[in-house]
């Protein structure tokens, strides 16, 4: 995105790959469809120590902008819950999109290019495997440390404190959590169950779908918590959200006095995850009707189905996480052009800069903005 956007200003533009091909996180993401936007782009669905510092670059070049390219290419694509949009087939068309733009621009690519140094010199010199490139203006856009087999990498926060630029700390986002405590064992027994659920962590809470797996738990709503989680920190399921539970239960107390609560159960919650409950929070009224059962008991469920309080031990970390939580200091660039404040010609764009969008296309949206940002200034 910068690099054709700037081709298109008369820039030459030389983008340098480390990897054998580019595009392999476009690829990859979405399971292969790749989740290119979503509709509701807002300042406030993006994480950063600095939440003011991503409205000039999402207003300039909005989710609208990117759509129109993609309708101009003549590719195919559909919502999905919440504003998602997903290619209809694979997510090669939007690489090869963004080939052709490069292309019409007259951008040069040169992959499996490592850049072994980097030196201001009457701008910046690159000393790679390559050869020794020249240049007035350099763009850093070399994501963050998430899924390092695809590239990831701290590459672009060892050239910012290079050149005096702040990093801030960094942790896996959007990534599953992980359990060594008896938890592990029961999400194990669940694995490939699927459940709505709210889940709340501190002040941030997301209501959504968590997948329990052999480690732990996973789910759009897990991995949203996920960037706001630090280590230590409990994490609420309520597992009947908008219900008032306590209500639920004495309902069925009157309605089906003579079933078991876990019969009862079973019409909001799947039957798995209802057996396993019954095991961890009333075995001694397992086989009590719902008449037998003390009001005390009741009032004690119903508190637990709505605050099912787990303490996750940490996440899967950077090899699975989508993206990279903190990075780059805003306060150091500008939120207009994306460039250093202190170093003429210095920019960093995308995952690298401490700007992270939830799940459902926001970190791309961030990748396109910050990208054309760049390019319309370098």
């Amino acid at each position: 995105m910068c690099g054709f956007t700037a081709g298109r200003r008369g820039r030459r533009v030389l983008v340098l790959e480390r990897s054998n091909k580019v595009g392999k996180k476009i690829l990859m993401s979405g399971g292969g469809r790749c989740n290119f936007t979503n509709l509701h782009i807002e300042p406030d669905r993006f994480l950063s120590a600095n939440p003011h510092f991503c409205k000039s670059a999402l207003s300039r070049y909005t989710q609208w902008d990117f759509i129109d390219l993609m309708k101009r290419h003549g590719i195919a694509f559909h919502e999905k819950a919440q504003g998602q949009l997903f290619y209809d087939e694979s997510s090669k068309p939007i690489l090869a999109m963004l080939l052709q733009e490069c292309d019409r621009a007259g951008v040069r690519i040169e992959t499996r290019c490592e850049v072994e140094r980097i030196e201001a010199d009457r701008g910046f010199r690159l000393a790679t495997n390559q050869g020794t490139f020249q240049t007035d203006a350099l763009v850093v856009a070399s994501g963050g440390l998430s899924i390092p087999s695809l590239g990831g990498s701290g590459f672009g926060y060892e050239i910012a404190r290079q050149f005096g630029l702040r990093v801030l700390p960094r942790w896996a986002g959007l990534v599953p959590f992980t359990f060594t405590d008896a938890f592990r064992e029961l999400s194990s027994r669940l694995s490939g169950l699927s459940v709505p659920v709210r889940v709340t962590t501190g002040a941030q809470s997301f209501t959504d779908s968590i997948l329990f797996t052999h480690r732990g738990l996973s789910g759009p709503a897990v991995l949203q918590l996920s960037s706001y989680w630090q280590p230590g920190e409990s994490v609420e399921v309520d597992l009947l959200p908008d219900r008032d539970v306590l209500a639920l239960l004495n309902t069925l107390k009157h309605t089906h006095p003579k079933t078991l609560l876990r019969t009862g159960l079973t019409q909001y919650l799947p039957k798995g995850l209802v057996t396993e409950l019954e095991a961890l929070w009333w075995p001694e009224w397992a086989e009590k009707s719902l008449a037998e059962l003390p009001g005390r008991l009741m009032a004690e469920l119903a508190g637990r189905f709505g605050r099912w309080v787990l303490r996750p031990a940490a996440t899967e970390g950077y090899r699975t996480a989508e993206v990279t939580v903190g990075g780059v200091d805003t306060h150091d660039l500008s939120s207009k052009s994306m460039a250093s404040h202190t170093h003429p010609g210095l920019y960093f764009i995308g995952e690298v800069v401490d700007v992270t969008g939830h799940l459902g296309g926001f970190n791309f949206q961030w990748a396109w903005s910050s990208g054309h940002a760049a390019g319309e200034s370098v």
